[in-house]
Parts: structure tokens; sequence; C-alpha cells
């Protein structure tokens, strides 16, 4: 009975884990087939993953209550498989009473923010603590790798096709053909531009560049840990997506990634000699290219978010030390608040009256829709506490714009306070920490395994990306990097 609730649940998983990356490529189109064109996409077809999610983490559940039936008859093997618990456990376990406990006392917003941030901040991690309960057959996992080496491929080839399609390609499938904007209420778009530019972002079948980016590390990271004819090509494919999708966070964290393998490719005494003429090289590299390319590079408007939204995060923890609570910052704040631009104050705004929907600030001051009496209000206030969405076309209302951190770190401070921030850097801290010292397991060779290296090199270049994007909120990515630590770090006594 357990062997097969085993296999069933291994299917089951690496279907999921092969059509996470396909999500808003497949919700779009579907929206499009079953209700037309420029339609937010329909909530049955959204939380199909969350369903396939839920009927596997129901198998392993059912697993694991089979085992502790078994050892009720006698066997005391199981009784050290249910008793386990470990730093992982308690530090996410903590993370989710404290989360409560700050909903219960003093949470200033809606319950369906909440809900939002619930769902992008703890359901991948409940997902972990579950999977890392029950068993993977190690050859299936060997599959799993290179079924995501290949749909990497796969996503990285499409993506790099779609520079060169029209713009009616995209519109027949459903995607928006406002370009760079978001809207909450609406149908994706269909790529962005490079800021200032009509050069496209490379963005494949995902939400957006930045997404592709960040989940392409995860076969990077798979191809870089062993090499053979057909995972070169693999590899050369996801490196021109990465570095199309001008994700400078996937850049940082490739780089990082391609030099941890080299260094630990190398002799100990020759080591310390490489990384340092590898980081000169990188270096100065990336200031040949600032200088070359400012534009590309620099992207002022992008670069003074990632340096002046931190700030205001950090500000917003010291004034709330016990936190906002789930959803009032990240992916939940963008799905639950007004769509924003923001320009510079020279810059000209007219562009933006064909989209009235749309709030536009220049120079940090409200300009569109415009406000009653003539008012200014300033940019970043928190969300609005019911959570909804404004009607489009609305001629005047107050736009409550998304509160990004650019750091997933730091939006967890400001969800759960000081306490939220520490557990939030503690949680890699562990995983990487567990590496070293997980003992005991149901298989020591599977711990030890080339799979679990190449599971953690792409966790640690998210976990650096994690420093300049909300890198564990979407769903693709999150859902994939939890269930693959899963597999290979089950929990162990200590």
């Amino acid at each position: 009975m357990i062997r097969m609730l085993q296999a069933l649940r291994q299917r089951l998983t690496l279907i999921l884990l092969c059509l996470l990356p396909f999500h808003a490529f497949l919700v779009t189109v579907l929206t499009k087939v079953m209700v037309g064109p420029v339609h937010a996409p329909l909530p049955v077809l959204a939380v199909w993953k969350e369903a396939l999610l839920g009927v596997t983490l129901g198998i392993a559940v059912t697993e694991v209550m089979i085992s502790a039936k078994q050892w009720l008859v006698g066997s005391r093997q199981w009784l050290v498989f249910f008793k386990k618990i470990d730093a992982l456990d308690v530090i996410i376990l903590a993370s989710l009473l404290l989360s409560i406990a700050i909903f219960i006392t003093h949470y200033p917003l809606s319950t369906i923010h909440f809900i939002y941030g619930f769902k992008y901040d703890f359901l991948p991690l409940i997902a972990f603590l579950i999977l890392r309960r029950v068993p993977w057959g190690e050859r299936w996992l060997q599959h799993v790798q290179i079924s995501l080496i290949l749909v990497g491929s796969i996503v990285s080839a499409y993506g790099l096709l779609t520079l060169f399609l029209p713009d009616s390609f995209f519109s027949w499938l459903g995607y928006s053909n406002q370009h760079s904007l978001y809207f909450a209420n609406s149908s994706l778009s269909a790529f962005q531009h490079l800021q200032a530019s009509d050069l496209r972002r490379v963005q494949s079948v995902l939400s957006g560049p930045n997404q592709l980016g960040l989940w392409l590390l995860i076969p990077l990271g798979m191809v870089l840990g062993s090499w053979s004819p057909w995972k070169v090509v693999s590899f050369l494919l996801i490196l021109l997506a990465i570095i199309g999708s001008f994700s400078r966070a996937a850049w940082i964290a490739a780089i990082v990634m391609t030099m941890v393998v080299y260094a630990s490719s190398v002799a100990k005494e020759r080591r310390r000699k490489i990384v340092l003429r590898s980081l000169t090289s990188v270096v100065g590299f990336a200031i040949a290219l600032v200088f070359l390319f400012p534009s590309v590079v620099g992207r002022m408007g992008s670069s003074s978010d990632h340096l002046r939204k931190p700030v205001e995060a950090m500000r917003l923890i010291l004034m709330h030390p016990f936190g906002l609570g789930l959803g009032s910052a990240g992916p939940a704040s963008n799905a639950l608040s007004d769509s924003c631009v923001f320009l510079r104050p020279q810059d000209d705004p007219s562009w933006a009256k064909a989209t009235p929907a749309l709030c536009v600030f220049v120079g940090g001051k409200q300009v569109q829709p415009s406000l009653p009496s003539g008012e200014l209000r300033p940019a970043g206030q928190l969300p609005l506490p019911s959570g909804e969405l404004r009607p489009a076309g609305q001629s005047s209302h107050s736009c409550s714009c998304p509160l990004l951190t650019e750091n997933w770190y730091l939006q967890w401070g400001v969800e759960m306070g000081w306490l939220g921030l520490l557990l939030s850097v503690m949680l890699p801290c562990f995983v990487f920490r567990k590496w070293f010292v997980v003992r005991g397991s149901w298989s020591e060779k599977l711990i030890t395994s080339h799979l679990l290296l190449t599971t953690l090199l792409s966790f640690l270049g998210l976990s650096i990306a994690a420093l300049f994007l909300h890198a564990f909120e979407d769903s693709a990515v999150a859902y994939s990097m939890w269930i693959l630590l899963a597999m290979k770090l089950p929990p162990t006594r200590r």
C-alpha cells in the first residue's frame, strides 16, 4: 500500500514540477479560450497548482499516518521517524505561529491580505515540512533532474524566440498589449521593455522577466553540477535566456553559482587565488559594461528602487517592530493594490491617459487619476484595509500602491517585525548547515549525493537573489525549490 502511494505521489510531484513554469502561459491561453481576451486569469484555472499540490500533500500525510499505525503495532523504527524534528521545522513553525499571533493581536489589514500572504509566504514551507517526512526513490530523483533540465531548455528556447515574434502573436494567445504594466484585473503583459527603450526583456512562459531569471537558476544549478554534450547545449540556452531577461539579481546569482562550481573543482591550495582572480575579473567586466551600456546595465530608475525600497522597508520595521502582518508587503500587496507607475519630475505623463485605471506619480505626487479638490497625495502608502481593487476608469481616487521591499528578507521583517526578519535569515542558513550535520536518514547515500549538491547550488543562487527581489514569492520558484529541498533534506533528531 505504501509503495503504491509513494509511486503515485512521485508521479504527481514530477507533473507539478514540470508544469509550474508554464503556469502563467497556460492560464493566460485557457482564459482567453474560455472567456475572451484581456480578462484576468480565471480563479478556477489559477489554483490548479495549489490543487495538485494539495492532493500530493494529502497522499504524503496518508503515508505518514499508515507508517505511524505500523509503529503502533510494535515496530520501534517509526518511533524515531515520527518524533524527528529539527531546527528547520522549528524555524518554520515559529514563523507560522508568529504570523498567527500578529493576526490575532494587532493585524491592521483585511483578512484577505492575510490569506494572500499565507499563500505566498507559508504554503511552500508547509509543503516542505510535510514532503521531507516521506521517502523518495533515488532513481526517480535522477529522472526529476533530467526532466527539469529539459524543461529549462524548452522554456529558454521559447523565450529567445519571443524576441522576434510580432505583437499580434501574443494578442492571439491572450496576452495584454500593455507592455511593462501589471493590472490585477486584466491579463498579463506579453513582455516588458527595458527602461526607456524598445528592447524586449525575455519573459518566455512565465509572468515576467525577473520570474524567468529566478526560475532558470534551478535548472542552471543542475546543469552546472555535471557536464555532458547535451547538457552543454542546455547550459548555453539557459545562460542566454538569463542574460536576455536583464534580471540583474539573476545575473549576480548565476555568476556566484558558476564561481562556486569552478572553485570547488580545483585544488585547495589554488582555490583562494582563483576566487580572487575571478572576483576581480567579474568586477572589472561589470564596470566595463556600466560604462559601455549605461542605459542597459544602470537603469537608474530601477536601480534607485533597489536602494530606496529596502531603506523604506527598514524604516517601517523600526516604526513597527512587531510587523504589519502577512500580506502587507510583497506580491500579496501587489495583488491587492492599484497598479502604479512612478515617473521622474521631468517626465511627461500624458502617455498614461490612454489607461485611466493606471495610477501615475510624477516626482512622488499623484497626477492620475486626479484627486478631489486638487489634493496631492504622496506615493508609497500602505495598502487599503479593505483590500478592494479599484474599478477601471474611476474618475478620481486616492491610489493605494503596493508595498514592495525588493528584498525577501526585509519583506518578512515588514510583515512579522524584527523576529520575522531574524527567522527569514536563519532559514537559509540552517538549510546549508543541515547539509553538514544530517545523519541517520533513511538514505545516507541520497543525502551526500550529487543531486543534493545541485539543489543546494540552486538554493544558494536564489538566496542571493532574495537580497534584491522577492525571490521566494513566485509560485513556480518557491514550490519547485522547497519541494526539491524536501526530497533531499529529511528531518533528523538533531
